[in-house]
């Protein structure tokens, strides 16, 4: 713990804050946990297609007859676990931090990851069922915890970049074990080491965790007093501020009234329907429609994720420039990248529908151009939570993804019962043109209804009044949490 009273006799200059300093580690810390965290819910999407054909991958391993039905089960399953703890893990990050919170997830996620073969082996595809929703159940409190994190570590003028790059371990996971898994699913060690080698990883990022992760810079011990001053100047904090906020209770009726709060749960749910429809369901579609066998299959099902990372990526210096340069308001920049990353997919589902096994080559590009342009919405409504309300950002985002992991249960439910024969494309068509309607709809009203302005329920205590920095450089006053124009 840093010496509170010794840092507030000290004047540091906030231009001795390094360029790459705490704030970087401890975000690059989350990225890369929360690509183990994917990667443990994603493996299952692949190895199911080898654990019920065997015959492209390694045959000394247990081959399972289950229909499309039971597939659609056991892909839900982990987010019928997952949807339980998003709200409780918003308001325990709150209580207990980030920290503790994100550590627990990755454990149980591990330990559950680890033990998939064993269940599978003894329980067939209902303890298999119940080992993902226990799985699920643990990453629940991920993105709370995550958000939270991220709100503290983060000033204001950087955090779309810091936020994009601790969310963009989600697509480095998920790039890291499709493209991996047909390799591993064909070699000695088969299937089960698609479960195997992500569950070790996270143990060891969890010993990473308690050795080097920190709720905050008042907390953290390497963090210097440069950079300390530079990040609690900007979001104006103090570690006495710190303690009242964290006591503050949520007020969950002004939430539940309030419209921007609705508009960014449906942009939410509509993303959540289009991102896990392709990404559960992107391994039988190629094998099924497009013919290709589990290693090209897995490559190519990796493919539109890669592509998605290195684009958010290059997006965060695009917005930076944007809004810090005071060329768009952060209002302006939530809705245009929102709409790239909602919008444009439109178009590419609607011809994804036409594709035959002929056009698999096209197929494929427009899958991946599908995916990666969709990482837009990281410096859209994702990073709305944090601008709606900074004190309540962890329940705001736990409220948000546990409703919209419901699109993400019906999702793959629905492919498995219109998808009857996986090799007929008008069956598949009908999927795309459900998931290109919902992206629209869910923009639709971000457009219209959307802003990134704090609201007033974000700060109750009568009287309080401070100065924040926006994002477009520009002066606001903030009084009992309202942003007035200077």
């Amino acid at each position: 713990m840093v010496d509170n009273q010794a840092y507030k006799c000290t004047t540091v200059p906030k231009s001795a804050a390094p360029t790459f300093g705490r704030r970087h580690f401890q975000c690059f810390m989350m990225c890369i946990g929360f690509a183990a965290a994917f990667a443990m819910r994603v493996n299952l999407s692949v190895a199911v297609v080898a654990m019920m054909d065997n015959k492209g991958a390694n045959p000394d391993f247990p081959e399972y007859q289950w229909s499309e039905k039971i597939k659609s089960r056991i892909l839900s399953s982990f987010f019928c676990g997952y949807i339980f703890t998003q709200v409780p893990g918003g308001i325990l990050t709150r209580r207990l931090g980030g920290k503790i919170l994100l550590l627990l997830s990755f454990f149980i996620s591990s330990i559950m990851a680890l033990l998939t073969p064993w269940g599978v082996s003894i329980g067939g595809w209902k303890l298999l069922c119940f080992i993902r929703f226990l799985q699920g159940f643990g990453q629940g409190v991920t993105m709370p915890a995550i958000h939270t994190l991220v709100a503290n570590w983060s000033p204001l003028e950087e955090r779309s970049s810091l936020a994009a790059y601790s969310y963009s371990g989600s697509q480095l996971g998920t790039v890291s074990i499709l493209a991996s898994s047909g390799v591993l699913a064909s070699s000695s060690l088969g299937w089960p080491s698609l479960f195997y080698i992500p569950g070790a990883l996270g143990l060891f990022w969890c010993v990473a965790w308690i050795i080097w992760g920190a709720n905050s810079p008042a907390e953290c011990r390497h963090v210097s007093a440069a950079e300390r001053a530079l990040i609690e100047d900007s979001l104006n904090k103090s570690a006495k501020q710190e303690e009242n906020r964290t006591r503050l209770p949520i007020p969950w009726r002004q939430i539940f009234t309030s419209l921007p709060f609705f508009v960014v749960l449906i942009s939410h749910c509509a993303n959540s329907w289009v991102f896990w429809t392709i990404l559960t369901q992107i391994p039988s579609y190629m094998k099924s429609v497009l013919g290709k066998d589990i290693k090209s299959n897995a490559l190519l099902s990796a493919l539109p994720y890669f592509t998605m990372f290195l684009l958010g990526v290059a997006l965060c210096p695009l917005a930076n420039y944007l809004e810090k340069g005071g060329h768009i308001s952060a209002t302006t920049s939530r809705k245009l990248f929102n709409s790239i990353g909602q919008w444009v997919p439109v178009i590419s589902l609607i011809w994804l529908g036409y594709m035959t096994r002929e056009q698999a080559d096209l197929a494929v590009i427009l899958l991946t151009f599908t995916v990666a342009i969709s990482s837009a919405t990281h410096l859209g409504f994702q990073m709305n939570h944090i601008d709606l309300t900074p004190n309540f950002a962890g329940a705001l985002v736990g409220m948000t993804n546990a409703t919209s992991q419901v699109s993400s249960m019906i999702a793959p439910l629905l492919v498995g019962y219109i998808v009857t024969d996986t090799t007929n494309p008008e069956q598949w068509r009908i999927i795309f043109f459900i998931a290109a309607f919902i992206s629209f709809m869910g923009n639709l009203l971000f457009v219209f209804f959307g802003t990134a302005e704090v609201q007033p329920w974000n700060d109750e205590q009568a009287g309080k009044v401070h100065e924040l920095k926006p994002l477009n450089g520009k002066s606001t006053e903030q009084s009992n949490g309202t942003a007035v124009p200077a």
